[in-house]
């Protein structure tokens, strides 16, 4: 009865009732409490014990100050000692367990400070190896100590970000009856066409044709995968890692990332595709402003551009929407005040110049550019009336440019066929994906949005490298 009233939305939990009903309390399960629900719900004047890692340390004659972290807040938390000598065993980087009373802060940046009474350090860090120090260090030097970097306040940032938009992501998906559903790592297909793989080997085995008896390699979509779902469900949706052995050394690319796609059923019109993929990027943005804005504010803080795009993007205002047709024009026009490297030619994909003009310079916000021609995209895409273009999407945006891609997929089975036969693929290899449409398939059409793409928009940082965890690109594959 307890979940029935949960879900029918006649009982409505907060997350501390809901964790008193699965823990008896309202602490998660007898686990020590984060700085921030100290912060947050401590009362001032009350003894309260803390853990976490110390981020720098400050003596004086009479007064002692240290900064504790534990992952849960930007600032941490300011440790008073009235009696430095307790101080004397802390370094920075250690972990300790803090006794103390709790008061509140005269200090601008925080609200809450503890009065330190005991301190135990758990685990001591050696201070003239600690590599991170109170002084701000570059992004290029926290990626060569990766093992440490989560410690400092931009990584640290970012991670709650990842966490708090990928929450709004599943919240979106479901809200609009979307089914996760989870795609395969392992996969005998390219979705995309481009040969850019990771091959897939094992030790030697009596099987000619190798461990699983045909060539696999690491999945550069969920795509197909969902496609075969969209005849059963009406809607479903992935968040999963993917791969692309692409020699690229730009911020722009990673050989591991992660991807948001969706496909949905009984929809034949571009535009709908677009009106979810805008609701998908402002309900996300929205949830973060709302949600995790200390950690959003720390990247928009002195940077009054990427305030505006935050604004844009989270503004009811619909984004803007032109073909590629009408791009390659814009684009033409503006070539002798620009002057483009690559000259915009109809037939050709577009640069990433070209799409930083548009996003940034000509609409200076999101733009969606429609009907690519069709040879520059992939098999499965459904021709548009004119022949000459396919019914598709890019959206592109300040910072990383291009952020999500997407289409109506051709569901005629005779065309499909003859498409994928004329492009030369192995043998029987794509049946099975155009057989769908010989039972009962629909028009239908999907998206892919990636995801440190996303988050590197919102942070304004140059590169995907200082989004996700640990960074793997060419020559690098270290941890």
């Amino acid at each position: 009865m307890f979940l029935r009233g949960v879900l029918s939305g006649k009982r409505r939990l907060s997350t501390q009732q809901f964790t008193r009903n699965l823990c008896g309390s309202t602490k998660p399960c007898g686990l020590p409490p984060t700085l921030k629900s100290v912060i947050s719900s401590g009362v001032s004047g009350s003894e309260v014990q803390i853990t976490g890692w110390v981020r720098s340390v400050r003596l004086q004659k009479r007064i002692a100050f240290a900064e504790v972290a534990d992952g849960s807040t930007v600032r941490g938390i300011q440790v008073i000692m009235d009696d430095p000598q307790i101080a004397s065993s802390l370094t920075t980087g250690s972990s300790v367990e803090i006794t103390g009373k709790l008061a509140d802060s005269p200090g601008r940046e925080q609200s809450k400070e503890v009065q330190a009474t005991s301190i135990r350090v758990i685990g001591p860090s050696d201070p003239g190896s600690y590599p991170l120090q109170k002084k701000r260090h570059s992004l290029e030097f926290l990626r060569e100590i990766g093992h440490l970097r989560p410690r400092s306040q931009t990584i640290s940032a970012i991670t709650r970000l990842r966490d708090s938009a990928e929450m709004a992501l599943h919240a979106f998906f479901h809200k609009n009856e979307f089914v996760r559903i989870h795609t395969p790592t392992l996969t005998s297909n390219d979705c995309e066409g481009g040969g850019e793989t990771f091959n897939v080997t094992a030790p030697a085995n009596e099987n000619p044709g190798g461990f699983f008896g045909r060539k696999v390699n690491l999945t550069v979509s969920g795509q197909l995968h969902l496609e075969v779902f969209t005849g059963a469900f009406k809607r479903v949706y992935t968040l999963n890692p993917a791969f692309r052995a692409e020699p690229s050394q730009t911020g722009r690319h990673l050989s591991e990332f992660w991807m948001v796609e969706g496909e949905c059923a009984f929809v034949d019109k571009v535009s709908t595709l677009l009106d979810v993929e805008e609701e998908m990027v402002r309900s996300t943005t929205q949830y973060l402003s709302k949600n995790a804005a200390s950690d959003l504010d720390f990247f928009l803080k002195n940077n009054e551009k990427l305030t505006q795009l935050i604004k844009r993007l989270t503004s009811p205002e619909q984004y803007a929407r032109i073909s590629y047709t009408d791009a390659i024009n814009i684009l033409q026009q503006a070539d002798a005040r620009a002057k483009f490297v690559y000259k915009p030619q109809w037939g050709h994909g577009l640069q990433s110049e070209h799409e930083r003009y548009l996003a940034t310079t000509h609409f200076n916000g999101p733009v969606f550019v429609t009907d690519y021609p069709a040879a520059i995209k992939p098999f499965y895409m459904l021709p548009n009336p004119d022949g000459r273009t396919v019914a598709c999407m890019d959206l592109l945006v300040p910072g990383p440019c291009e952020l999500l891609g997407g289409s109506l997929r051709d569901h005629d089975y005779g065309r499909l066929k003859g498409r994928v036969e004329s492009l030369g693929y192995e043998d029987g290899s794509l049946d099975w994906y155009v057989n769908l449409r010989k039972f009962g398939t629909t028009p239908h059409g999907g998206f892919g949005m990636g995801f440190e793409r996303y988050l590197q928009m919102i942070t304004g940082l140059e590169s995907v490298r200082d989004i996700i965890s640990f960074p793997r690109y060419t020559g690098k594959c270290q941890y």
